[in-house]
Parts: structure tokens; C-alpha cells; sequence
């Protein structure tokens, strides 16, 4: 097997372990109050409503931890941000930035109407305009690190020359 295909592989299974990891922690795990379940369906679909709500709390009456808001802001879009770097390679084929937003999106989305469905989180607009970002930021640094790379291999060629 050549260093692509091996590579691959490598990245297939990685994301494989990561999209497992996400639907444990987003739709079965403790921590997060998930095996409890709500017993109505709970959901926001006005944008930033919860980004603001959370601000808003945190900085003006403190009811909010910063722990909350670095969990529930920062970490929708760090947890994101693998999915947007992994994707292109679990394709199999060329991946533009428009694509694979879209998939994060639909992969977001995906988690989101099981949560509310399945009463165990809250389908929430905000969590998918982070989720989508942190995909987004994923494949920007997919990018970048693949510019560097192949800049990095036509400097060794050129020394080898």
C-alpha cells in the first residue's frame, strides 16, 4: 500500500473514532445530562439567541460560569473543527470549501434532530451556526497545512536538485 492510500486509511479511521466520539458526548453521555431526557421537545430557531442569552448571563449577572460558555460556545466549534479538516480525505475525491461546509452542516443538522427527537438535548439553531463554523475553520487549516506541505516539498526537491 502506497503513503496515500496508507494515509487514508489513517484518516478514515480517525474520523470513524471521532464521529463515535461525538455521538457518545452529544447524545448519550452523562456529563452532558443526556440519559435523562426531557419529556417535551425543546428547541430555539431564532439565530444567536443562546449566543447572546449566554453573554449575556455570564457578563451581566454571572448565573453562567465561564466553564458554560466556554462549553457551549467554544466547544461547538472546536468539536467541529475535525470534521471539516477529515473530510476531504474520507471522500475519496477533491473536496472545495463550499462542500465541505455543506457536510457539516448536514452533519450537525443530523445530530440536532436526533436530539430533539429523541428528547435527550435541544435542537438549537446557535449550535449549528457554531458547528458549521468550527467545520468551516477545519478545513481552512486542512488547507493551510496542506499549502505548507506542498510548498515544503518543492523546497526539497529544489535542494535535491
Amino acid at each position: 500500500m502506497d503513503s496515500r492510500k496508507r494515509f487514508r486509511v489513517i484518516c478514515l479511521i480517525i474520523f470513524i473514532i471521532y464521529i463515535i466520539g461525538i455521538v457518545y458526548f452529544l447524545l448519550l453521555s452523562d456529563i452532558y445530562g443526556r440519559s435523562n431526557g426531557y419529556t417535551d421537545y425543546r428547541y430555539n430557531l431564532i439565530p444567536f439567541l443562546e449566543i447572546k442569552r449566554f453573554m449575556h448571563s455570564f457578563l451581566s449577572d454571572g448565573s453562567i460560569t465561564f466553564t458554560d460558555v466556554f462549553i457551549n460556545l467554544v466547544g461547538n466549534v472546536v468539536a467541529f473543527i475535525p470534521f471539516g479538516a477529515l473530510i476531504r480525505w474520507v471522500r475519496n475525491c477533491k473536496t472545495g470549501f463550499p462542500i465541505a461546509v455543506l457536510y457539516t452542516f448536514l452533519f450537525s443538522l443530523a445530530i440536532e434532530l436526533i436530539q430533539f427527537f429523541t428528547r435527550v438535548g435541544v435542537f438549537d439553531v446557535d449550535d449549528l451556526i457554531l458547528n458549521t463554523c468550527g467545520g468551516a475553520i477545519g478545513y481552512i487549516c486542512y488547507r493551510i497545512l496542506r499549502f505548507l506541505d506542498r510548498r515544503r516539498y518543492r523546497n526539497d526537491k529544489k535542494e535535491e536538485s
